[in-house]
């Protein structure tokens, strides 16, 4: 490995990627000597009502998001900590890495996950 890798999950209001929130993302960072690991896991308030159904989905409901940071709070440190990795997770390229940068184009931050390998 030539850098680190994160595996990234998220969890989400729905699907469609310019409409819903993240309301969880875990992350497992590697480090490339593979001795050094950072594992994370955040509720994020999305900022809208989670639909019963992605509730149903996830177990995450409004109650237990009011109180957490939004995107735009954990925006910058979430960026520093997976910048420079190289990327994976399960149907991460169709879902979660787009969802991801949606969500960061839209605090205004640029991730150029296009460069990375996934």
């Amino acid at each position: 490995m030539d850098r680190p890798i994160c595996f990234i999950d998220l969890e989400t209001t729905g699907v469609h990627i310019e409409q819903d929130r993240i309301v969880e993302i875990s992350v497992l960072k590697l480090n490339k000597d593979w001795k050094g690991k950072v594992v994370k896991t955040m509720l994020i308030n999305p900022g809208i009502p989670i639909p019963k159904a992605a509730s149903d989905i996830h177990g995450i409901t409004d109650e237990m998001v009011k109180d957490k940071p939004t995107f735009v709070q954990i925006s910058k440190s979430l960026l520093s900590l997976i910048g420079n990795c190289d990327i994976a997770g399960y149907h991460s390229n169709r879902f979660d890495i787009p969802f991801l940068d949606t969500n960061f184009h839209r605090v205004g931050l640029i991730w150029d996950w296009k460069g990375v390998n996934l």
